[in-house]
């Protein structure tokens, strides 16, 4: 059957990146959205698009019948899952091939043996895919430790939890069954031994219905926040052929042993002396397959709407592969701040482009990043001949890339990318365990020259009412007998605040004011080039608010204007907790009530983000004298939770349990 218009059951950047396919074949394309994504960018892009009543997952883009409904109302023979949502939901599949529509993913039966990790691993030790022992945790051992708790369902890094204390391990049971239950609907969750210093490799298989099944080369996702992947890599670097080779022959027996078509991906994890290990076998599209394309010249999605017509693969081989690519994923959070997911206005994204350069993304400048979905705003990748050209790219793009609205782990994807064992390819899945306060400690950049590039551009700003006149060019400033005029800022997200003295004199050109080694060369409301030490320096700016966005070569700034003097309406009662995100509150700590005695670090309240499980903490051992949060409510950022009244006297030691 010829697939004329499609549906893709998903949102933001994977749909994007369908439907460039589907416009290049010529297919009609049909866009679902829920009434939070009504003005998504995936939503513009479709030829057709359907509403799904409601903002949340559970009653728009997890509701499968409403789904299939839109693909019939819309008029499309078939229907694409993504990856996430219902894209390895057996029973939705089956459910689109009931309604008469293509389901362009793989046998429902396929699916169904590889949804349980328990029972995949079952069917993968029958076809000799090497595993790791699994481990009872009820009859667990010290020496069994430590332990990786994993949720039989789902993925994403939902419902893991490393164990190294035995005594650690009921309550992370617990903890993991109840995420997983809440992620997946399903609590079963299942324990394997840790393995220190692993590396995630994967290998992308995409198999036809008459027999040929393609092992498309190795990549490395090891760099992971949460268990979630933020770069990754094609080829794997530093495999030996004798491994590559296995794990190529692995993952073929994998996709032969379950009656594989489509695109798939077998996970290992490969030990540090080389020992690989069946993960698990995603059947679905995954995020990272960007790098594949670019290495081995294809278009996946193209090969998986060929397959769902029935046609066979171009050839019993796949083709050659060619040079390297690596994809950073670049998320709405703050690596600084356990990861906490970020919202707001996107005022703008840019990334520059060129040969080697991608830019997969379902937002675009003006969009609002909200509360109800992933943190994913883009996926950068970068083909070069070696590893070292993709790896320089990429971290270049990203550098001079303008990101403008809420924080991003944009610093963090650059640093990592330049880390010294990110360049020699000293992989694992530990590496931002190791390295994070590392990569997230204040830069060597210059926030107060930055800040004095926004003074006096907002003083340009002011004296022409935003309409930033041509440059006003003028040379060395001198310091007069003057009163200067102030200006505050708070650098975001670190919170440092800068007062920057200026003056205004006749010309009506603002001039730094005692500021040595300064010479301001040309200013106008959106760019100031400075002339420090000899060298000149070009500084954009960009407003939104109350925030003006500062970029300069190899660094960006965001700074909020404060005004000259504290607001003290501003100020919370000592001990409160506030809500960091808007989210949900899935659960409090057992027996929290107005009264309890709690330490200092201890968790007290679980809210839900994003896909992201956050714990507020004590910030001081004392008595809960106030409780505003329970399991259900929706609270916004700022929201007062709880409020915690430190002790006056000595407090007993105690262990962290952050």
């Amino acid at each position: 059957m010829t697939i004329t218009t499609l549906l893709v059951a998903n949102r933001g950047e994977i749909a994007c990146r369908i439907f460039r396919t589907c416009r290049d074949l010529g297919i009609t394309t049909v866009a679902v959205y829920s009434d939070a994504d009504a003005d998504a960018l995936h939503v513009r892009e479709a030829d057709l698009a359907v509403r799904l009543p409601g903002s949340a997952p559970a009653d728009t883009y997890l509701r499968g019948d409403l789904v299939v409904a839109a693909a019939l109302a819309a008029g499309a023979d078939a229907v694409h899952p993504g990856y996430g949502f219902l894209s390895e939901n057996a029973a939705f599949a089956a459910a689109v091939q009931d309604a008469g529509l293509v389901w362009v993913g793989p046998p429902v039966k396929a699916i169904e043996l590889m949804a349980s990790k328990t029972r995949a691993k079952e069917l993968m030790a029958g076809a000799g895919v090497p595993l790791l022992a699994p481990v009872d945790p009820a009859t667990a051992q010290a020496t069994d430790l430590p332990l990786l708790l994993k949720a039989a369902s789902g993925g994403g890094g939902r419902g893991m939890r490393i164990v190294r204390e035995l005594d650690a391990l009921g309550s992370e049971l617990l903890a993991a069954a109840a995420e997983a239950a809440s992620a997946f609907g399903d609590g079963e969750v299942f324990a394997e031994p840790y393995v220190e210093r692993g590396r995630h490799v994967e290998v992308q298989v995409m198999a036809d219905a008459y027999d040929t099944v393609w092992a498309l080369g190795t990549r490395d996702c090891s760099l992971q926040r949460r268990h979630q992947k933020v770069i990754e890599e094609a080829p794997a670097p530093g495999l030996d052929e004798a491994l590559r080779a296995r794990l190529h022959d692995a993952a073929v027996a994998a996709a032969r042993a379950v009656g594989y078509r489509g695109a798939g991906t077998v996970e290992f994890l490969v030990s540090a002396d080389g020992r690989p290990y069946f993960l698990e076998m995603n059947t679905r599209l995954q995020v990272e397959h960007p790098v594949t394309e670019a290495v081995f010249g294809v278009d996946l999605v193209a090969l998986q709407l060929r397959v769902a017509e029935g046609e066979p693969l171009p050839a019993p081989e796949p083709p050659s592969p060619a040079g390297h690519a690596v994809e950073a994923r670049l998320y709405a959070e703050d690596p600084a701040r356990d990861w906490q997911p970020q919202t707001g206005a996107l005022l703008t994204l840019e990334v520059p482009g060129g040969p080697g350069l991608r830019l997969d993304t379902g937002y675009a400048g003006g969009d609002t990043i909200g509360v109800h979905y992933d943190p994913m705003l883009a996926k950068v990748i970068a083909h070069a001949p070696t590893r070292t050209e993709a790896v320089r790219l990429l971290a270049g793009a990203l550098e001079r890339a303008r990101i403008h609205g809420p924080v991003t782990n944009r610093a963090l994807l650059v640093r990592s990318l330049r880390h010294p064992d990110f360049v020699a390819a000293r992989l694992d899945t530990g590496f931002y365990d190791r390295h994070l306060a590392d990569l997230t400690a204040p830069g060597d950049g210059d926030p107060a020259t930055a800040a004095l590039a926004a003074t006096l551009a907002e003083a340009v700003r002011a004296t022409t009412h935003g309409t930033g006149p041509a440059p006003t060019r003028f040379g060395a400033w001198r310091n007069v007998p003057s009163q200067p005029q102030l200006k505050r800022y708070r650098s975001e997200p670190d919170g440092t605040e800068h007062e920057i003295a200026y003056r205004t004199p006749r010309t009506g050109i603002p001039q730094p004011y005692e500021a040595d080694g300064v010479r301001v060369l040309s200013a106008t409301a959106t760019r100031v080039s400075l002339e420090l030490g000899g060298v000149t320096r070009h500084f954009d700016l960009t407003y939104g608010g109350d925030r003006v966005h500062v970029d300069t070569a190899g660094a960006s700034y965001t700074f909020t204007v404060l005004p000259r003097f504290a607001d003290p309406a501003t100020r919370t009662d000592p001990g409160s907790l506030l809500a960091p995100m808007p989210g949900t509150v899935v659960r409090l700590a057992e027996g929290l009530a107005p009264g309890a005695a709690v330490a200092a670090g201890q968790p007290l309240i679980w809210l839900e983000a994003m896909k992201m499980e956050h714990r507020i903490l004590a910030p001081a051992s004392g008595t809960l004298t106030a409780l505003h949060a329970a399991p259900g409510h929706q609270v916004e950022v700022g929201a007062l939770l709880a409020v915690v009244q430190e002790d006056l006297g000595p407090a007993p030691a105690t262990e962290e349990t952050a």
